[in-house]
This record gives structure tokens, sequence and C-alpha cells, in this order.
């Protein structure tokens, strides 16, 4: 199941899955109403039977997840809502009085040709930092992305202060495109 368009609006995450997988991924924007729930799987898989009922067609959607370890399974998939309304400095903030930082970063891809449901998941553990913290601190201070705060263990940088190469090793978009990428090529 090659032939599939990826979901998103954002070229960045286009071009990203097109690198990591070394094929051309076409993709398009498409305005789903999301469900809210605090499981990743649940979230994944409506967006995933939306979007084909819109396109008629293969669809590839993903969904991220940050779930601080203090807070139980908050932000979890929530986390866009929380960037919406506090930023990341918010993020930073909501951990202060705990001492524990730890974080889990997670990410689910979900493929879906109108009948089968496949999943790929990445998982990574880390930190949230103090603050915000990146290579170009106005293009992550003006995004909606928490890439400036976690800290995958391993590693003294945020995802954001980090290369491509640099990252390749720690992150969760990275593991699951892997499982995506062997599943695809065992369908050859």
């Amino acid at each position: 199941m090659s032939d599939f368009v990826f979901i998103t609006g954002n070229q960045h995450k286009a071009d990203y899955l097109a690198k990591w997988l070394g094929q051309e991924v076409k993709h398009q924007k498409i305005d789903l109403v999301e469900i809210q729930s605090l499981d990743l799987h649940t979230v994944v898989e409506n967006k995933a039977r939306r979007a084909y009922d819109l396109v008629q067609r293969p669809v590839l959607v993903e969904d991220v997840a940050l779930t601080f370890h203090a807070l139980g399974h908050l932000p979890g998939p929530l986390v866009k809502w929380f960037l919406e309304e506090i930023g990341t400095e918010g993020l930073c903030k909501l951990l202060r009085p705990f001492e524990d930082k730890r974080a889990t970063a997670s990410i689910m891809y979900g493929l879906f040709d109108g009948k089968v449901l496949h999943t790929f998941e990445a998982h990574v553990e880390g930190i949230v930092a103090d603050q915000p913290r990146s290579l170009d601190s106005l293009e992550w201070k003006n995004s909606l992305s928490w890439n400036s705060v976690f800290i995958p263990n391993g590693t003294t940088k945020t995802y954001a202060e980090m290369t491509d190469d640099e990252l390749k090793p720690f992150s969760h978009r990275a593991k699951a495109i892997a499982k995506l990428q062997a599943y695809l090529h065992s369908q050859q």
C-alpha cells in the first residue's frame, strides 16, 4: 500500500516523512474535526477513518503526545491545545513545582485503506527543560511545537537544538517511520 496520501497541511512534516522513507510522499491538507482523547490510538484511528471518508483512497495520518510523568496522562495527545493556550514556556512552568521532570514523547502513524488500520508507534523517554531552548529561538517560539522543551534521554539538547543528523537516534518520529518503512517494503 505505497500509494497513500499523507494527511497534513504541514510541509515540514511531509518533507521529513519523505526524507526518512526515501520516497516521494503525496500529501493533502484536510480540515478534520479531531476527537479529544488521552488514548493516542483512539485519536489516530478516528482521524484515519475521517480522512479516508473524505479522500476515498488510502491515507496516512499521524498524531503525537507529550506526557509529563508528574501529571499522569497529561498533556498527552492534548499537548497541541496546551501549547495554544500556554505556549512552550507554559509547558515548562507546569512542571516547576514538581521534582519529577520526566516525560514521554510519543507518535503514532495510522495507515488506513478503508478496511484495515495499520499503526506504527514509537516512544522516547526524556525530561522537560526548565525553559524552551532551540537553535533558532524565534522560529520555535512562534511555532506550536514542544520540540524546544523535550530533552530525550542520552543527550543534554532539546529536539529543537539538534540538527537532523543529531536528532535521528533520539527521534520518536524517526523510530515510527522506520516501522512504517519496514511495513511498506514488506508489501512490495
